[in-house]
């Protein structure tokens, strides 16, 4: 398995786990009976499993969280977030056994009243489940973490990257060739931003009407022009 590969099956791992913690957590675990003395009826109270266990939707949030610093971070920082989720890993599984084994108190019951607790036992072992990936996610991403590529890596600069090279100074033949290039578009090869030529509106071009100026002479003005 390459490192990508790895990468993948450790961030869906960590999204799976924290997914199904989060929604044990919401279910009803337990259902309490308050049996009370005659004439009152029973009561019934439905626990749910952050109730029972506040661990297990605290430890989904982290493993969500952890399933995007993995992208985040790289080398010692992303070896401490997988111990992070080994820790949430074994904090779901201590969770869910709790429970089943009975260590989870419905409460004390008052003088005169008697509780009794009717478990669903398929949410704690749901929890026990997402233990397992978790803990799976979490020792590979300690170990194998720091060869995983990071976000953005292809961004990066590599050391000793070869830097573009300086512009080629223009040798005396290239600038003649310019030069004869330019005076036969008409331009001044002298000038460093040559405007273009426009015989109509250039003041100094010669019109139809052969003068310069760009309006016919009058010989009624005594402008020069040619006699009849």
């Amino acid at each position: 398995m390459n490192a990508r590969r790895e990468m993948g099956t450790a961030l869906a791992g960590c999204a799976v786990a924290g997914a199904l913690a989060l929604s044990a957590g919401g279910q009803a675990w337990s259902t309490v009976t308050v049996t009370r003395g005659a004439p009152l009826p029973p009561v019934t109270e439905t626990l749910t499993g952050s109730a029972l266990a506040p661990l297990v939707p605290a430890a989904g949030l982290l493993l969500l969280a952890a399933a995007v610093a993995v992208l985040a971070v790289r080398g010692a920082g992303r070896v401490a977030v997988g111990v992070l989720v080994v820790l949430a890993g074994a904090a779901l599984a201590w969770s869910g056994l709790r429970v089943l084994t009975g260590g989870a108190d419905p409460g004390t019951a008052a003088p005169g009243e008697e509780r009794t607790a009717d478990l669903a036992a398929g949410w704690p072992v749901l929890c026990l489940l997402a233990a397992a990936v978790a803990l799976a996610a979490g020792a590979l991403v300690a170990v194998r973490g720091r060869r995983w590529p990071g976000m953005g890596r292809r961004y990066e600069r590599t050391p000793g990257a070869a830097r573009p090279a300086p512009a080629r100074a223009r040798t005396e033949e290239e600038r003649a060739l310019d030069a004869w290039r330019a005076l036969d578009r008409g331009d001044d090869p002298t000038d460093d931003d040559p405007a273009p030529r426009d015989p109509a509106g250039d003041p100094g071009g010669e019109t139809a009407g052969g003068t310069p100026g760009g309006t016919a002479a009058d010989p009624a003005r005594g402008g020069p022009g040619r006699r009849l």
